[in-house]
């Protein structure tokens, strides 16, 4: 069984918020997640929704500013925010850069060294994180669902299409669709997978759909039309092109005059945790 530490914990609408840290073996060092347990919680395992933060966040960001605690109590939706990286590998230079390494680990394995040793955030979301959840919380993990924002948007997109049957829902907010096709993605791919632009793929959405992968519900996008990132890294328009080619429900939000903040988030979240509650209740 892999116990956790707990950082601290807070009671929050009748249910628990609370911090804690973990020796992780597929990261090689501590991580640290955050966790809300609803009320509902106390009588028994409720379903777990993951959210994956972006470029700069850690588990706190969400946690703190989204205000996703009230309707999740509500709901009766476990909440699980881990952080978005390693920290502190000793890897030369890993927190220089804000768009890649510390804080930036991008949901994959990484492959080139020094990085593989350390960031290896696909396989901490998909099996070591739920194994340390199912230990340590009242969690029912037959009923899982997960998003995420910008680079955890991109997380979610890619973790849900290469897992089918493991999420009953997924859905994102100002993804990164297409990290293949533009500056974020490629510094990032290059440093953690190397030049070969075909392993790429796998962490892909645009391409994993194009190459036949399917979530099998719909996948909800909200993206903000004011967004700073929107023309030169988000593209939600490939996205969309792609579902439409490939026959996959998507339902596409373009929220006009809202930015890539947690303002944008905090303002439309309600409407993802219901339509997670209810893929997660049925």
């Amino acid at each position: 069984m892999t116990t956790t530490e707990k950082i601290s914990e807070q009671r929050c609408f009748e249910g628990t918020q609370g911090f804690y840290r973990h020796a992780s073996s597929v990261c090689a060092g501590p991580m640290r997640f955050a966790v809300y347990q609803p009320p509902q919680a106390a009588q028994g395992k409720v379903p777990v929704l993951y959210w994956l933060s972006g470029l700069t966040c850690t588990e706190e960001n969400f946690t703190i500013k989204a205000g996703a605690q009230r309707v999740a109590s509500e709901l009766g939706v476990m909440l699980v925010m881990p952080d978005t990286s390693p920290r502190n590998t000793g890897i030369p230079g890993e927190a220089d850069d804000f768009e890649v390494g510390t804080a930036a680990g991008f949901y994959l394995d990484a492959t080139q060294a020094p990085w593989s040793k350390f960031y290896n955030m696909y396989s901490y979301v998909t099996a070591e994180l739920p194994e340390v959840i199912a230990a340590n919380f009242p969690a029912d993990m037959s009923r899982q669902s997960i998003f995420g924002h910008s680079m955890g948007g991109h997380g979610a997109l890619t973790i849900a299409l290469k897992n089918p049957g493991r999420y009953r829902s997924v859905s994102a907010f100002a993804p990164i669709v297409a990290p293949t096709r533009v500056r974020w993605g490629e510094k990032a791919f290059t440093r953690f997978l190397g030049p070969d632009r075909e392993t790429w793929k796998q962490y892909d959405a645009c391409e994993l759909i194009a190459q036949g992968r399917r979530f099998a519900g719909e996948i909800l996008v909200d993206q903000g039309g004011a967004d700073q990132f929107l023309n030169d890294t988000l593209h939600p328009e490939w996205l969309a092109e792609t579902c439409k080619a490939a026959g996959q429900p998507l339902q596409l939000h373009l929220r006009p005059g809202y930015d890539h903040s947690y303002y944008f988030i905090s303002t439309f979240v309600e409407p993802h945790l219901r339509h997670h509650a209810a893929a997660l209740q049925a």
